[in-house]
């Protein structure tokens, strides 16, 4: 076996002497004697290290072998109706798990405060221009960052991006079908850090009918004037008015971010309206119904923002503050097996294939939501044009804490969500359902009426 100390005489000769490091001498030491020693699965001198880094995690750590199992289990047998949730394929599960996962690479493509990224930065080089094909974007027009770790984190760059503390925000409350990231807090406590560093006033939706009251929204924002209107949901069920979103925001010179999360896969396949036709950021995760691994993203716009009465346009500058909100504000070095798995999930994402995959997405949504109101089940906004469902358990003398342990234990996952007039989020009437998961298992709409 090569010896270790050969490779450090040969590291100090040319430290010492300045010898160029691509030397025939240091190839064949450092590449060729390595080489095989990679080839044998990391081989080291010390035969307790070697087993300690090759052995399967079946040997290497049994407890945490089983408890792996049992989740697979769980995920087999089960019913996954957690509308955040999906199955990812095999191939962004081999990525995971790849050598990838090895690399720092702090930094832009091009740009890197480490070596040896070569490959790492085709790699997200390959993410950006497969995100922007896979909505339909020109480059000239929109710029992506795909280094955030996940949804929170992307949004948070926009924020940092965007606004100075305390500027003003206006988002969908979380009780009427928001998320904590969209300035979330309740009239004792701040608690989203979104409502911690800036002033947020959040809209709602019409206690009667369930949907957004945009004119309310309008009127609020004249009196609160935001900086930042943010058009995004956890648990809405009917698709967003972008262009609505647009003219509140331009009558504030407001940017309008849209966290499209919930429904990127949707957008993706062209089954409902796309949030890029009137938004200046738009951000998702990838694992929900874009079924990548778990990641984020963050999609800018570019060129002209407005143009003055004397005809002086004014452009966008979100690229530098976007990627350097990313990095160095609030991240360290991306997660590069992260992005390679986003890309292979974002190649699947332009097939047919895909795109049929969404449309059953939605029709077995639909049909989930017509068989409960055959039963007597209120659904919030009466109905669906997306992959979840929002169900008030109150008539079946239900909490939606109760719901949710109750199809627990025969094995359907879900989770227990405020309705609207809902006091508290820890006790709420409803339980959100979602139909992403069942789809990929191959579910039709004949299975959601069983």
């Amino acid at each position: 076996m090569f010896p270790l100390q050969c490779f450090t005489n040969n590291i100090s000769k040319i430290l010492v002497h300045n010898e160029p490091l691509l030397t025939y001498c240091v190839r064949k030491t450092l590449v060729t004697k390595y080489a095989s020693i990679q080839q044998k699965g990391f081989a080291t001198t010390n035969s307790t290290m070697s087993t300690l880094l090759s052995a399967p995690l079946k040997d290497s750590d049994p407890e945490l072998y089983e408890l792996i199992k049992s989740e697979r289990k769980r995920q087999r047998q089960g019913l996954e109706m957690i509308a955040s949730e999906n199955f990812t394929s095999v191939s962004v599960l081999q990525i995971l798990g790849s050598c990838l996962t090895n690399k720092y690479s702090e930094g832009l493509p091009g740009a890197r405060y480490y070596g040896g990224n070569k490959y790492i930065d085709k790699i997200e080089l390959l993410c950006q221009k497969r995100a922007l094909e896979a909505f339909r974007l020109k480059p000239e027009e929109w710029g992506v960052n795909v280094q955030p770790y996940s949804g929170s984190p992307a949004n948070m760059a926009v924020y940092t991006a965007l606004l100075q503390p305390h500027d003003r925000i206006m988002g969908l409350d979380l009780p009427d079908g928001g998320h904590l990231t969209h300035g979330f807090m309740t009239a004792k406590k701040k608690v989203s850090a979104t409502s911690i560093f800036f002033e947020s006033m959040p809209y709602k939706v019409d206690p009667t009918t369930g949907l957004i009251d945009y004119d309310k929204l309008a009127e609020n924002a004249r009196l609160f004037k935001p900086k930042v209107i943010i058009a995004g949901i956890s648990c809405y069920s009917r698709c967003l008015d972008y262009k609505r979103f647009r003219e509140i925001a331009d009558e504030h010179g407001a940017y309008l971010f849209s966290d499209m999360a919930h429904v990127s896969g949707l957008v993706a396949a062209g089954v409902i309206p796309s949030p890029f036709d009137y938004s200046d950021v738009v951000s998702t995760t990838t694992h929900k119904t874009l079924r990548g691994p778990r990641s984020g993203i963050i999609f800018f716009r570019k060129g002209v923002r407005s143009v003055g009465k004397n005809g002086e346009k004014v452009m966008y500058d979100l690229e530098t503050r976007v990627n350097d909100a990313v990095f160095p504000s609030l991240q360290g070095g991306p997660h590069n097996h992260q992005i390679a798995a986003t890309a292979a999930a974002l190649l699947q994402a332009k097939t047919p294939e895909f795109r049929e995959y969404q449309e059953q997405v939605i029709k077995n949504a639909k049909a989930l939501c017509a068989g409960l109101q055959g039963k007597g089940y209120k659904i919030s906004t009466d109905g669906t044009d997306v992959h979840l469902i929002l169900v008030d358990v109150r008539s079946a003398k239900l909490t939606g804490s109760k719901a949710e342990f109750v199809l627990e234990e025969i094995d359907i996952a879900c989770n227990k969500n405020t309705v609207p007039g809902d006091k508290s989020a820890v006790n709420p009437s409803g339980i959100r359902l979602g139909t992403p998961a069942l789809t990929t298992r191959g579910l039709k709409e004949s299975d959601m009426e069983r």
